[in-house]
């Protein structure tokens, strides 16, 4: 009879495995046959006193014998080769459980999937990685896999094992540095982390999944079994109408950051599904074509507004779980509101459970502060040259678009990226290969993301925070460009936010701030952004802005909307800014709805909704935002009364639109401007009618101009410009 020490695993091997330190579980745990010898059965279970090892229909084989009282146990079979089996443990105080053996199961990893994900070409990664609910050579549980090349030894941990990693250590996949484990037993809603001792042979924090698509709600940092996100999606129909070139569509999008636009009793976060119910409601009557959220991946900290994440495949917690985002999504779409999510590769926290330092090593970072450290948000930054990080980021982009059918991402922070000397001193940051500032392997990642973003999910758009002259960021990579869709225009946002602050008597001085981004309008795709970056860090709110008396302050916003509205580019305005929040953004609590009940406020936010109805009924205002043809001055140089004028022009056969800004609080009587034609012209819209708090002075809805040329045009009229007011006009 074989004795149970000849057939065991050699000592120093049961210890590496009881002292966790054992990186080729498979090699010794298990069951195993040498050639010629028998059929033996290796298990580590600190937990049990008895264990015996059942056949395919449980019923008993052999008891396994204890070799060590810390829980290692080993046996020789009586039958002649390997079987399907169980494993029926017993402890100390008599329960007894019977579980599958996680070191019986084969790999669930392919060959193929193995040569892209060590070649860092697999653009669906997280359908290999992460943590994936399956049934596995007949059995169910979990299959488990993670990307940790350099370390010794990486475990999956959770209550199933009480957090210990000499428990569930994983199968390394040759050279790929990727470890996978199937884990019987368990399934979705599972709380796990991952333990690794890196490198240098240190046991590091607990690691969130990479690839994780559920966490829990921080400021817990745990993983949670999910998989990935099961929806019957309902929108086809949108999907397919995306299609369309969105230079030439309305693309109006309200700023949103879920947490705080509203809450619910006790200042309690409303759900994805309250969300989706309360934003159709208010969005659809505002007329927004689109919602963008601030970022919704998972990050620990919620004063970040989710601009340091973790979690670059998971949507927060906070509002529920995936599922309930897909909801969101979806019922977004079937209500004709398209959606975008920031999305954060510029940089990622340092919090211990993240990517910092993940398998001992600098994986996802470089080593070296000086390209892999921004000094300004304390976070690390991704080493875009390697090609499987590149990789792990692009997949990431394909999952938001492809997955959760989200409709455009805007990139934050490109400048960060694009610039190896961004907010650093000389000396603080080391030049390309050719001595430049350029950050090559940033430029190469972002065209690559901006491709794989047009192959798995086409119609989809990528929107780029970029603050800088760079040239082409919104020209197809093919061309030489970056090949994202569109820029944020930073620049006319600094300008006309500049001039707006001036008291109306020193505007003459600044009115090239109002007229300059015209000189540069037509050489990318703008959006023009009134975002959440200037309602934050002491700035104030939009209507704190503005100059005067809290009459004049509404009638400047409502003329500087009218203003932006008819200028070339797409719209975007964050929430608040509609009816004239008063207070700086909080991101802990609610929006101030209250303020809706004052006139002035209510005024303000209907202005807005006409707004958002003219630019999508009339396609001058749309059809040529990114093309010179779509604009001409009729007055940009009127410094002297604070006046603006222009026409807007669609495609051939659609009628044009005239706008005038008189930026000064007194009444222009008389005031003559070239037309592009003669006739009666209808005054479209007025911000300073009384129904939106305005004085109500205007031009009684109707204007008649004659075939007198002024200003290079066939046709002028004499029109009544309201102080602080913008109007809109069209020929009848």
């Amino acid at each position: 009879m074989t004795k149970t020490l000849d057939t065991a695993p050699p000592p120093q091997e049961i210890d590496a495995i009881i002292r966790g330190l054992q990186g080729d579980p498979f090699r010794w745990l298990g069951m195993h046959q040498e050639e010629g010898g028998p059929v033996t059965v290796s298990v580590f279970s600190p937990d049990a006193t008895e264990i015996t090892v059942l056949d395919a229909k449980g019923r008993p084989v052999a008891p396994l014998e204890q070799l060590r009282p810390d829980g290692f146990f080993h046996g020789a079979m009586p039958k002649k080769k390997p079987f399907a089996y169980r494993l029926h443990y017993r402890n100390a105080q008599g329960h007894e459980w019977e579980l599958a053996d996680p070191y019986a199961f084969g790999p669930v990893l392919g060959e193929m999937d193995e040569y892209l994900l060590g070649e860092g070409r697999h653009e669906e990664l997280y359908r290999r990685l992460g943590a994936h609910p399956a049934i596995h050579e007949g059995v169910e549980g979990t299959a488990f896999a993670v990307w940790a090349p350099n370390a010794r030894r990486v475990s999956v941990v959770g209550h199933f094992n009480a957090f210990d990693g000499r428990r569930h250590p994983m199968r390394r996949r040759g050279a790929t540095g990727v470890w996978e484990l199937f884990v019987p037993g368990i399934g979705k809603g599972e709380i796990y982390k991952y333990e690794i001792v890196g490198a240098y042979g240190h046991t590091l924090p607990l690691k969130a999944d990479p690839v994780g698509f559920h966490a829990e709600n921080p400021p817990e940092t745990a993983s949670i079994v999910h998989g990935l996100p099961k929806h019957e999606w309902t929108d086809d129909g949108w999907i397919a109408a995306r299609g369309r070139d969105q230079r030439r569509e309305p693309v109006s999008i309200y700023e949103v950051h879920l947490g705080s636009w509203r809450r619910g009793e006790g200042n309690a976060y409303l759900s994805y599904d309250q969300l989706a119910e309360e934003l159709i409601a208010y969005v659809g009557e505002m007329g927004f074509t689109h919602l963008e959220f601030l970022p919704v991946s998972e990050h620990p900290f919620s004063g970040s507004w989710g601009y340091q994440p973790v979690g670059m495949f998971a949507p927060t917690s906070r509002f529920g779980d995936p599922e309930g985002f897909a909801r969101m999504v979806d019922r977004l779409h079937n209500a004709g509101i398209g959606v975008i999510v920031d999305w954060v590769p510029a940089h990622f926290p340092t919090d211990a459970h993240g990517l910092g330092n993940f398998d001992g090593t600098a994986l996802y970072e470089h080593a070296d502060p000086r390209q892999g450290f921004h000094q300004d948000w304390n976070t690390l930054i991704y080493n875009f040259g390697r090609q499987e990080v590149a990789n792990f980021l692009r997949a990431s982009a394909t999952y938001w678009l492809k997955e959760l059918h989200v409709d455009a991402l805007r990139v934050d922070a490109v400048a960060s990226m694009l610039y190896l000397d961004y907010s650093r001193k000389d000396g603080e940051w080391i030049p390309n290969r050719y001595g430049g500032r350029e950050n090559l392997d940033a430029i190469d990642f972002l065209k690559g993301v901006n491709e794989v973003a047009r192959d798995y999910a086409p119609g989809a758009l990528t929107i780029a925070e970029e603050s800088t002259a760079w040239p082409g960021v919104s020209r197809p990579v093919h061309d030489g460009g970056l090949g994202f869709d569109f820029k944020w225009n930073m620049g006319w946002m600094h300008d006309t936010l500049a001039y707006m602050s001036q008291d109306p008597i020193h505007r003459k001085y600044h009115h090239h701030e109002m007229t300059f981004g015209l000189v540069y309008a037509f050489s990318e795709n703008f959006v023009l952004p009134l975002s959440h970056d200037e309602v934050v860090h002491g700035k104030g709110s939009m209507l704190g802005k503005m100059p005067g008396d809290r009459w004049q302050k509404f009638a400047n916003l409502r003329a500087y909307y009218g203003f932006m509205w008819g200028h070339p580019g797409k719209k975007l305005l964050f929430m608040g800014g509609e009816f004239g929040q008063e207070r700086e953004w909080n991101h802990d609590q609610s929006l101030d709805w209250h303020l809706l009940s004052d006139p002035h406020h209510e005024g303000l936010r209907k202005l807005v909704r006409d707004l958002n109805g003219l630019y999508r009924a009339e396609p001058a205002l749309h059809e040529r935002d990114c093309s010179p043809e779509g604009f001409r001055w009729i007055e940009g140089g009127d410094a002297e009364n604070n006046v603006f004028s222009f026409v807007r022009y669609g495609e051939e056969g659609t009628k044009p639109v005239v706008v005038i800004c008189n930026m000064a609080p007194v009444v222009r009587e008389g005031y003559r401007i070239g037309m592009p034609s003669a006739g009666n012209w209808a005054e479209r819209l007025n911000s300073d009618a009384p129904e939106y708090g305005g004085s109500g002075a205007g031009n009684g809805g109707r204007v008649y101009a004659v075939e007198e040329g002024l200003h290079g045009l066939p046709a002028s009229a004499a029109l009544t410009l309201p102080p602080l007011g913008t109007l809109f006009l069209t020929p009848e």
